[in-house]
């Protein structure tokens, strides 16, 4: 269904509290594609506000070009200052020669030979997790199978103790829900705040998550572990230049956060989608095969980073408007995930659909989702274990979300199973 217009001179991308409804930003993004696609959206001082790209091919375009379009200065809507830059800058804020050789350093970790090797654990783990979960027979699917089941992942990528999974949910809420105050330590733009301007997304909790690394790089240094914190610590660049203990801190809260976030969202919004379109879950549920082709849809509908940012480097023109250097542009990839020349009837929910040209892990970017392998492969073993077991799946109350216009996500999503 088409959502209702929203008036331009109403909208408002700044406000997290436009994006807690599940209706309000995907109404703003259809109006912006329609009669805006380049749109100047002020915010709030300290900001001075960004431009907002709600089309594909902009999208795309940005993406593609960091010489023009550049993430050293950061990639959310936080302005910050060169003091900052230097002591948060992780991965996603470089770009060039040092970007590619830190990358490097994972690379191989999440490509197709080593993320192949983990299907069988993927799916025993897949497996488990459910058990408990049918087991109760009332659940939060959030909390007992789409964040209990990426972070296990995560644990045995990092090998920490299955214990630690919870603090590392934990750690994460925190962080990226910076603005929502029933996850945040410290709420973004508050006056508190201040006091955490040189730690990443200013919270506190990231002390915590350093913390936590550092002991594990202490007793890994100089092993022969082949697990994510042995790499990063026992591995040079491929630039020659190792890592410094900033360095470490950053990459290594980065692995902790976007490796539990993304793909917990895109689950939860999968299994939602398909409680709310039952026809799509009976097409899976008689025809598993088509489960693989699925995920893509199940990636695109579910846009779990509403947005990524980047800074213009020089004057240029984009969708008949005039960026001047130093501009924030902003992608806002679920609205490119909705953008009607891309996607036939891109309201509708279609496990079938073919051409699916989505902008989830970004678009021919240097910055393109590392683990967006890994993601799909958790997603798509998650669903060919699940649909078969259920012979139904409800909606015993409310799906809250969370306070915030980066990432699209789901608190709760209470339901009601019952077994094939």
């Amino acid at each position: 269904m088409i959502p209702e217009p929203f008036p331009l001179d109403e909208i408002d991308l700044a406000d997290p509290g436009n994006f807690t409804d599940g209706l309000t930003p995907w109404r703003m993004f259809h109006t912006l594609r329609h009669e805006d696609p380049v749109h100047w959206q002020p915010e709030p001082a300290p900001n001075a506000g960004f431009w907002a790209l709600a089309r594909h091919e902009d999208i795309a375009r940005v993406d593609r070009d960091s010489e023009t379009f550049t993430s050293t200065k950061f990639v959310n809507l936080e302005e910050v200052d060169d003091d900052q830059i230097k002591r948060r800058a992780s991965i996603l804020e470089l770009d060039g020669v040092r970007h590619r050789a830190l990358r490097g350093l994972m690379q191989r970790q999440f490509g197709a030979a080593v993320i192949g090797q983990y299907a069988d654990f993927l799916r025993g783990l897949t497996a488990t997790t459910l058990d408990a979960a049918f087991a109760k027979g009332v659940f939060d699917f959030v909390a007992d199978v789409s964040a209990d089941f990426p972070i296990n992942v995560l644990a045995r990528l990092l090998d920490v103790p299955d214990d630690d999974t919870k603090q590392l949910i934990d750690w994460g809420n925190r962080i990226i829900g910076n603005t929502d105050p029933d996850y945040a330590d410290v709420l973004l733009g508050s006056e508190e705040s201040e006091q955490y301007r040189h730690l990443p997304f200013r919270s506190p909790a990231s002390l915590e998550v350093f913390e936590y690394g550092r002991e594990l790089a202490r007793q890994r240094r100089g092993g022969t572990g082949v697990d994510l914190v042995s790499r990063l610590v026992n591995e040079t660049p491929r630039d020659g230049v190792p890592l410094s203990a900033q360095d470490f801190d950053n990459y290594f809260l980065l692995l902790v956060v976007a490796g539990n976030e993304t793909t917990r969202h895109a689950i939860s919004h999968t299994m939602l989608a398909l409680i709310k379109h039952p026809d799509q879950l009976d097409l899976l549920r008689r025809d598993p095969s088509l489960i693989p082709g699925a995920v893509e849809e199940f990636l695109r509908w579910a846009s779990p980073v509403y947005h990524f940012r980047r800074t213009a480097t020089r004057d240029v023109e984009l969708g008949g408007k005039q960026i001047k250097e130093g501009d924030k542009v902003v992608m806002w990839y679920a609205s490119g995930n909705r953008d009607e020349k891309v996607f036939a009837d891109p309201y509708s929910f279609d496990v079938t659909r073919t051409k699916n040209d989505h902008v989830t892990f970004g678009k021919g970017s240097p910055h393109l989702c590392l683990g967006n392998l890994l993601a799909r492969t958790e997603i798509r073993i998650m669903f060919e274990e699940l649909i078969p077991r259920i012979a139904d799946i409800r909606l015993t109350g409310a799906v809250p979300r969370v306070r915030s216009n980066f990432v699209n996500g789901i608190k709760k999503l209470p339901v009601e199973v019952t077994l094939a």
